[in-house]
């Protein structure tokens, strides 16, 4: 059970980075991303297809992912920022819902029924921690995608809070009308925050956990598990995604651990979604009982 439950941080720390990421973009596009791990997937997918085909070094098919799920996620923040400008966030987010199922559709087209196994870049250990007498394994994998995580959560907060680029950021999304009025090219800058958030997603896949189903429709539905990260933070803070991504982890590997119980670990996603969404509305339903 504890070295199940251990094992649960990588996953974990894995979906606080997608949670972390919805976040941001959400904050910056007024978007929530259901496409994020559909563009990353299709990448990673390309550059596992070059490995096996083609023999390539896997560290340049992890590049050349990174460079399509940059440019697929750019395409649909260039249409969203092209014809969507001013809608609403649930407009907005149900096309990244279309351009999820599309990339599914066509992924299932050009990759067949055989799904690929990813191998992540790093799979040793760097660490051993004896713990009531059983070792628990600290995995490369755990180390890189908690530093990456830490990365993007400091330096965007720097970023966003210290510089002037920062502030135009925040501004196409808080003040797009002021922005443009100053001389802010907003759709540029949305178009770069959706191609950024592609290439970060690619890296993190690259060390994604053998632990983690990776047909490309489980893969895809990993955003669920990120959603329910970024809602722990209520999609506003970074440092509470992470939490609720390696909450969610974690309680998925515990649940693993028991026999009975262990076929019904991804439910624990959707319960800590409903859990908070009832948390959020705890005001409401209280002044009704008032």
């Amino acid at each position: 059970m504890l070295v199940t439950t251990f094992a649960g941080l990588t996953p974990g720390v894995f979906y606080g980075i997608i949670g972390i990421l919805l976040t941001l973009m959400s904050q910056l596009t007024r978007t929530v991303n259901f496409s994020q791990m559909a563009v990353g997937m299709f990448g990673g997918y390309v550059g596992m297809t070059m490995i096996q085909k083609l023999k390539v070094d896997m560290w340049l098919a992890a590049f050349v992912g990174l460079i399509i799920a940059a440019a697929l996620s750019g395409i649909i923040g260039w249409i969203i920022a092209t014809w969507l400008p001013n809608a609403q966030i649930a407009t907005r987010s149900a096309v990244t819902v279309a351009a999820l199922l599309l990339i599914v559709s066509v992924s299932s087209v050009l990759f067949g029924a055989n799904h690929s196994n990813f191998k992540p870049l790093l799979q040793t250990n760097v660490a051993e921690i004896p713990v009531a007498g059983v070792k628990l394994f600290v995995s490369q994998n755990l180390v890189v995608l908690l530093l990456f995580a830490l990365v993007i959560i400091i330096g965007s907060s720097l970023l966003l809070k210290r510089t002037m680029f920062g502030v135009r950021l925040r501004a196409i999304s808080d003040r797009q009308a002021a922005a443009e009025l100053i001389g802010v090219n907003v759709k540029v800058l949305n178009v770069g925050v959706w191609v950024v958030s592609g290439a970060l997603i690619s890296i993190a896949i690259s060390f994604m956990p053998n632990t983690i189903s990776n047909d490309y429709i489980s893969f895809s539905l990993l955003v669920i598990a990120g959603s329910a990260a970024a809602l722990v933070g209520s999609f506003k803070n970074l440092w509470l995604a992470l939490l609720g991504g390696v909450i969610i982890g974690v309680l998925q590997g515990f649940v693993a651990s028991l026999p009975a119980f262990a076929a019904y670990k991804e439910w624990v996603t959707f319960i800590l979604i409903l859990v908070f969404l009832l948390w959020n509305q705890r005001k409401e339903v209280w002044d009704v009982a008032r």
